[in-house]
């Protein structure tokens, strides 16, 4: 502990648009009476995380320690928390805070609040900058963790902290755009509740991947345009989990009238949207970020019953530099996680 009370916190931090995060000693703030502090165990990397260190969106605050899909084991807590104790196996996704006054926090949508307080790169109610999980250590409101069931792999359950999904209802077709971190998972909960599924990718190559392993139901190539044609007015709702710039008039066609699409990737570009493509058949296009504190642990609790985690792959803190760039490169199955606990803070790549 250092003077103040505040918890002295190793991380690894980018300093400027390169993204080059290289590592980085701070403090965290001083633990308040409804504060958890948290040894963080797993971080998983997001292409949010990509955008935000390499200034994409034109937000970085610099120094960025990133890193918003954290699993890790109570330490300490404050005297005022009840809902958790030392050695609970927790996560923390992507916002720490929110205003807990406006209507969307009145009505349990805090994830929508105006106030949001990131988990990395954000703006805290006292006005500092927040620092992600790419570190040993956090200290969140209890009201902004949640539990990770003993039945998950905790390294596989980070992942899902970043989930925002909706189109959940058994019986119905969904369409998952994207075979990525997002989409493998998105594929693996439809299958779950009992969806019928089909994955519309740009890579062929993933055809046998997507209906043997992970079970969809069937496989558009999103370039094919009799594939596309052929499924036109299929699908009742769409999840479009693709961060790169990409044409969603396509996709709008598989839907059927009054159907959905959910966009939950952030490519850097905007998405193009005749007014045509939603006006014939009703369609509508939502987005949706991350869900609710409550949505999130009724996520992982169905996780843990259905044995849903992400595919992985587990890399130490000195890879991370590398993760990146593969990542920027599609080139991980599916999702890279970081060992922070069992990774040396202090040594560079």
């Amino acid at each position: 502990m250092e003077q103040g009370g505040k918890t002295a916190a190793r991380g690894w931090a980018a300093r400027d648009a390169s993204g080059l995060l290289s590592p980085y000693t701070f403090s965290r703030r001083v633990q308040g009476d409804g504060d958890v502090t948290i040894k963080v165990l797993f971080c998983g990397i997001c292409h949010t995380d990509l955008h935000v260190i390499k200034n994409e969106w034109g937000n970085a605050m610099y120094p960025v320690v990133p890193g918003h899909e954290v699993v890790g084991v109570v330490t300490d807590i404050g005297p005022g928390v009840t809902k958790f104790k030392a050695g609970d196996m927790v996560g923390v996704d992507y916002f720490v805070d929110s205003c807990r006054a406006c209507t969307s926090c009145g009505t349990g949508h805090e994830n929508y609040c105006l106030r949001l307080v990131l988990a990395s790169n954000g703006v805290d109610h006292d006005g500092a900058t927040t620092k992600g999980g790419f570190s040993d250590v956090v200290v969140v409101s209890q009201d902004y963790v949640v539990r990770v069931p003993e039945s998950l792999p905790p390294d596989g359950a980070a992942p899902l902290l970043c989930a925002g999904y909706a189109l959940n209802e058994p019986g119905k077709h969904l369409g998952v755009v994207g075979l990525g971190g997002l989409g493998h998972v998105a594929v693996k909960f439809a299958k779950a509740f009992g969806m019928k599924v089909t994955v519309i990718s740009s890579s062929p190559g993933k055809r046998e991947e997507v209906l043997d392993r992970l079970g969809a139901d069937a496989f558009l190539v999103s370039h094919d345009a009799a594939q596309m044609k052929a499924a036109a007015g299929s699908m009742d709702g769409i999840i479009d989990t693709v961060s790169a710039g990409h044409q969603i008039v396509p996709l709008l066609e598989l839907l059927k009238p009054m159907g959905q699409m959910v966009v939950v990737g952030a490519p850097r570009w905007p998405l193009e949207l005749p007014a045509h493509a939603i006006i014939a058949g009703g369609k509508r296009v939502a987005g949706n970020g991350v869900g609710s504190i409550a949505d999130c642990q009724s996520m992982l609790d169905f996780a843990g019953e259905h044995g849903i985690a992400a595919d992985i792959e587990l890399v130490g803190m000195d890879y991370v530099n590398t993760a990146i760039e593969r990542l920027e490169r599609n080139d991980v199955r599916y999702r890279f996680v970081v060992d922070v606990a069992g990774s040396h803070l202090d040594a560079t790549a």
